[in-house]
């Protein structure tokens, strides 16, 4: 059985997103514009990080320049 992505209803487009998908026990992660890069971790780490998310942790990140 194939992996199934997830993304945000917040993306914009196809091709301003990322994605999500478990597999294994392991949560993927990829941008929806590079499908071939994916960066593997566990659902504990992702759950930490979206708690930082948030708390606004990373609100400067997102900020254009």
């Amino acid at each position: 059985m194939g992996i199934t992505w997830r993304k945000s209803s917040f993306s914009t487009d196809s091709t301003n997103c990322l994605e999500l998908a478990s597999q294994d026990g392991q949560i993927l992660l990829r941008e929806s514009d590079e499908p071939g890069v994916v960066v593997r971790t566990t659902p504990e780490k992702l759950a930490a990080f979206l708690l930082g998310v948030r708390a606004g942790e990373f609100d400067d990140l997102t900020q254009r320049r």
